[in-house]
């Protein structure tokens, strides 16, 4: 079984590979299946359920309700070729003590994945591994195929969910890119960048490494009007004044520190 929420929901029968989805079509069995999958080997709750599906107005028949769900979740999964010898209630989409447990054990997860691959690119970037660092955080990040869970409708926990996986995400790119600068690659981050800092338009962070790869690149008035687009944002909107980082950054910016300069794959291989 295959299962996927970076992006559009999917759950397929890896036997068959694509041609057998299971996913459901239905808007409430694709929340629960959703909620399910988030909390993975773990109980979900009754009450967690109602709340996810009908805040605070669930019908009489919520419980009844929900249990049509997890059946039409378990007719799905029976059609799977590869769970044939295992009984679905048991062993797949199994009913707890107050709630219900989707057992996924090692079955192919996108999640699971791009957590591993987001832990090891760190590991790597903090043992200044950084071409395997950048190499295992791109890998991530091609896992996401879109908004988490596109085409689900969110209740209250699903919103939290997908608010943290989106956020997950965005820190595991702002690392990607890190790796990326560390390793010379600033021509290739400008563009991207600046489509980043014009969604983002108050992350300090994606702005210093927008100034910075403008700056490496020889574009220094552009890297100093990116400082002061940013600073205007700031005091306009929040009443606040950019964070030290990025006015030392600026500072070093103005005084063409050389600290700022790439460092050389030539340097990269001494340091290691």
């Amino acid at each position: 079984m295959e299962l996927g929420i970076l992006g559009s929901l999917y759950l397929r029968d890896a036997m068959c590979g694509d041609d057998l989805d299971l996913t459901p079509s239905a808007a409430k069995p694709r929340q629960v299946l959703s909620l399910l999958a988030l909390s993975a080997n773990h109980v979900v709750t009754i009450p967690l359920m109602i709340k996810e599906l009908w805040d605070e107005d669930p019908p009489r028949s919520a419980m009844t309700t929900i249990q049509t769900y997890i059946f039409q979740l378990r007719k799905l999964l029976a059609a799977a070729p590869s769970l044939a010898d295992r009984k679905i209630s048991e062993e797949v989409l199994v009913t707890t003590a107050g709630g219900y447990t989707l057992r996924l054990g090692s079955d192919p997860f996108d999640l699971w994945r791009f957590e591993r691959l987001a832990a090891a690119g760190r590991l790597r970037l903090a043992d200044n591994d950084i071409a395997g660092a950048a190499a295992s955080l791109r890998e991530a990040l091609e896992l996401w195929r879109g908004p988490a869970l596109v085409d689900v409708q969110h209740g209250q926990l699903l919103s939290v969910h997908v608010t943290r996986l989106e956020e997950a995400r965005l820190t595991t790119l702002e690392q990607r890119i890190e790796a990326d600068l560390r390793l010379g690659r600033h021509h290739d981050l400008v563009s991207e960048l600046f489509a980043l800092v014009s969604q983002h338009q108050f992350n300090e962070s994606l702005y210093g490494k927008y100034m910075l790869a403008l700056y490496r690149c020889g574009r220094r008035g552009d890297a100093l009007a990116a400082f002061h687009r940013l600073r205007r944002a700031l005091i306009d909107e929040l009443g606040l004044e950019p964070s030290r980082p990025v006015q030392r950054l600026h500072q070093g910016i103005l005084a063409t520190d050389p600290a700022l300069e790439a460092v050389t794959p030539v340097q990269l291989g001494a340091a290691a």
